[in-house]
């Protein structure tokens, strides 16, 4: 059986472009940590915005938390 992904989906607050990304738990963790909120960068306006994680892939926030 693989890995276990999760889907990190995201909006920018600028140009309302959606991203979504399917991630391992390793792959969060080197790329995010474990922090409630993630910066992200909008792939077509460029800016950089905060995103709670919990929003972004409540999922992933859930095990984060029975984890600790």
């Amino acid at each position: 059986m693989g890995k276990k992904h999760y889907r990190i989906e995201t909006s920018c607050p600028q140009c309302g472009c959606s991203a979504v990304s399917h991630l391992s738990t390793e792959e969060i963790k080197e790329k995010f940590g474990d922090v409630p909120n993630v910066e992200m960068e909008c792939s077509e306006c460029m800016i950089k915005y905060h995103t709670d994680m919990e929003k972004a892939c409540p999922e992933w926030d859930k095990e984060c938390k029975m984890n600790q």
